[in-house]
């Protein structure tokens, strides 16, 4: 949670990082990679583009390819929305492509 909203809604940046990335994300019954990946795929499918851009770049971080993250959209459109996959597939070429150009 971007640092920025501390002074506006310090609990909720605090339950946040103690609670959703000090606790849930670091449970050992999924990986990283795979808590990304249901991330991620929710976000698209609630699109919920504001969160899913943090996300597609900590699910890149979190070891999966642009080719699966792919492939997943490409699977959720059918279950989820074709506007919800297109709005996630175009995001992540922003993030692939600015990172490319970094």
């Amino acid at each position: 949670m971007p640092r920025e909203l501390a002074p506006i809604a310090p609990k909720l940046v605090e339950i946040t990082d103690e609670v959703l990335f000090g606790d849930v994300w670091e449970r050992p019954e999924l990986s990283p990679r795979d808590r990304s990946l249901v991330t991620v795929s929710v976000l698209a499918a609630l699109y919920r583009g504001e969160q899913l851009s943090y996300h597609l770049g900590g699910a890149l971080d979190n070891g999966l390819s642009v080719e699966e993250l792919s492939e997943a959209i490409t699977h959720l459109a059918f279950y989820a929305g074709w506007p919800n996959a297109m709005t996630a597939i175009t995001q992540l070429k922003e993030i692939t492509d600015a990172r490319a150009a970094a």
